[in-house]
């Protein structure tokens, strides 16, 4: 099978974001399909060597392009700047592949434009990494918006309870199927210790994106601020949010963008890590999204436990072991003491959690079959 997949690793180059969609590719292509990486969003890209919006692509494209070589995938992507030129292929390239691909996958927007290349692939499918925000948009009727989503043949959510009783976030005419982020586990696995006593994690404050809902992870962190000084946990947070408060409360916050400038910076952030501590959006811990994050899948992989936020996720997963719920600052330092009690055993039952319900082998075909139904 032909497939397309659409993502955001130009447009926002970080380490994190480039694996979602590497983990599509790899994970498509391991199960015997071809892939073709496209990037079509009419943005700008964000240059952060210049740390702004760039209306040269050239940093989008040379992270595209860096992503994907070691792959052997760097000649499978094209790039459509806001202007409409194209990068990696040829516009002609890229047409002749859509000509005859059997799917098209949209991740996170990675398209905005129903080119006719794009709506002539048999099934075309989207997916949403952001459940609520995205669902919330699409509820406000602006009309390209619900009509882009009417171009889908089916929709999947990483928001595991979004259309059911347990979520009162408004789906209107469209279905939305659940599916998790997959990982290629073996790009995670490690057998070395980890480098540092500690607990971590990989963050954004606050975003720019749907502006109109105050729902980002700042309402949610500042419940937690105090929590240093109630556990005997060392932190250090990869934040592009407000330093000089995180770190007064013992949070060790360093430069997300340092961490991330590449996907194998953001990879050893994470492997050296001994745990990581998550915090949520407000927006998917308030509407009980049953969201859980892709960066956290990437720490079980590496055998790396988690202690994160419960969006009513855990009604899905296993939970008590390896990775650990919490709701409260109570559960948050009793979580905590429980990785220190037997962390061996959290650190096996991690990586178990990873190969059992992450693992691309394991969440792709049953994607597949729905998107292809």
């Amino acid at each position: 099978m032909k497939v397309v997949l659409a993502g955001i690793i130009g447009r926002y180059p970080y380490g994190g974001v480039a694996w979602c969609s590497l983990m599509y590719l790899l994970g498509l292509r391991d199960l015997g399909h071809e892939v073709l990486y496209l990037e079509d969003t009419g943005e700008c890209v964000y240059d952060a060597d210049l740390d702004q919006l760039s209306t040269d692509p050239s940093y989008g494209t040379r992270h595209i392009q860096a992503t994907l070589q070691p792959f052997d995938l760097g000649d499978r992507w094209c790039f459509v700047n806001y202007d409409g030129t194209y990068h990696g292929i040829t516009r002609a390239a890229l047409r002749a592949y859509c000509a005859d691909a059997d799917l098209y996958i949209d991740l996170s927007g990675g398209c905005w434009f129903w080119r006719d290349e794009y709506q002539r692939i048999p099934h075309k499918v989207f997916v949403d990494s952001d459940p609520v925000f995205t669902q919330l948009a699409i509820a406000k009727g602006v009309e390209w918006y619900v009509e882009f989503f009417h171009g889908f043949d089916r929709l999947f959510t990483f928001g595991a309870n979004i259309g059911t009783p347990a979520c009162d976030v408004p789906t209107g005419a469209f279905t939305w199927h659940h599916t998790w982020q997959p990982v290629v586990t073996t790009q995670w696995r490690t057998e070395a210790p980890p480098a540092t006593d500690l607990t971590t994690t990989v963050m954004t404050w606050k975003t720019e994106s749907f502006t109109d809902v105050d729902g980002n992870k700042d309402r949610e962190f500042v419940k937690f601020l105090d929590l240093p000084t109630r556990t005997a946990a060392r932190f250090q947070l990869a934040v592009n949010g407000p330093h000089a408060l995180l770190r007064n409360h013992g949070w060790g916050p360093v430069d997300a963008m340092q961490m991330s400038r590449s996907p194998w910076d953001y990879r050893d952030f994470i492997q050296r890590s001994r745990a990581e501590f998550g915090v949520a959006k407000h927006a998917y811990v308030s509407r009980r999204s049953g969201w859980f994050s892709d960066r956290t899948e990437c720490y079980l992989a590496a055998g790396r436990p988690a202690v994160v936020q419960e969006t009513g996720w855990s009604a899905h997963l296993p939970s008590g072991t390896g990775l650990l719920p919490f709701s409260t600052v109570e559960e948050a330092v009793e979580g905590l003491a429980r990785l220190d009690r037997d962390y061996a055993a959290h650190a096996r039952a991690a990586r178990e959690i990873a190969e059992a319900c992450f693992a691309a082998e394991r969440v792709l075909p049953p994607f597949l079959e729905t998107a292809l139904s």
